[in-house]
């Protein structure tokens, strides 16, 4: 999802800073799970108009760099484990039709477990 070109320099930025010998893919999936937190604390106890609003304000761009965080780590993590983002996000697309058939679910919010 990321441009071939950015993960380049995702992945020069890291070197150049000698960061590779941090970046084991535990360590990189706990920062990941980390940076999501940190993304979800933007929403925490907000309604749907205090969102609306900090989106309109000079809050927005904190929101914009903890999405990028997020993207940053998952990208270093498929990269590191050779996973093709786009490929697996197809693949899992065809899971998902299949679990969730569109005349069955419409409209619902039950896990595909739970609808008959």
């Amino acid at each position: 999802m990321i441009e071939k070109s950015l993960l380049q320099e995702l992945i020069q930025f890291r070197k150049e800073r000698d960061w590779e010998q941090f970046h084991n893919p535990k360590d990189i999936a706990i920062s990941l799970s980390i940076e999501a937190a940190e993304l979800l604390e933007w929403f925490q106890w907000r309604n749907k108009q205090e969102v609306s609003e900090m989106l309109a304000s000079d809050k927005r761009e904190k929101l914009e760099d903890e999405i990028a965080d997020v993207a940053v780590y998952l990208s270093y993590l498929c990269h590191d484990l050779g996973i093709d983002l786009n490929q697996v996000v197809k693949n899992k697309m065809i899971k998902n039709a299949a679990k969730y058939p569109k005349d069955r679910v419409k409209g619902r919010a039950d896990k595909y477990n739970e609808y008959e």
